[in-house]
């Protein structure tokens, strides 16, 4: 599974090397384990828990052993959603439409496409709709 829930607030995805992903699953698990043991009201935030990955990959790169993975972290800060990109060089940024790989060349076009049509953010089944036109576009491919 390359799909993780963090907490109430943040979700993380990943794409690369299932191994270093476990592998980093396992010291967030931990991590929000010791937030939840402070027990003082906190919890780690998709902003925080993005510029965290952000140094955790930039440090493993330094040292010439990087974490094979590109990762996307969703959530909601305050009333506002979050979305960020960090890869495995330590790269990191933040965006309204975010895809990777494959999706990233030929979805995230028709993505952007449908907002600029609307001058602004989809609604749930507008957004629904323009994914399923995005899957059968990958598909079709």
């Amino acid at each position: 599974q390359r799909i993780m829930k963090v907490n109430e607030t943040s979700v993380l995805a990943a794409g690369g090397d299932i191994a270093d992903f476990q592998f980093l699953q396992e010291v967030i698990t931990q991590k929000q384990i010791d937030e939840d043991c402070r027990d003082d009201g906190f919890t780690l935030k998709p902003k925080a828990l993005h510029s965290w990955l952000t140094r955790v990959l930039y440090n493993r790169r330094s040292k010439f052993d990087p974490l094979w993975n590109i990762f996307l972290v969703g959530g909601i800060e305050g009333d506002e959603p979050y979305l960020g990109y960090v890869n495995l060089q330590g790269t990191a940024f933040t965006e309204t439409l975010l895809a990777t790989g494959l999706g990233g060349e030929m979805a995230l076009p028709v993505m952007r496409r449908a907002m600029e049509k609307k001058g602004g953010l989809l609604n749930k089944e507008e957004a629904r709709e323009v994914m399923l036109q995005c899957i059968r576009l990958g598909y079709l491919r």
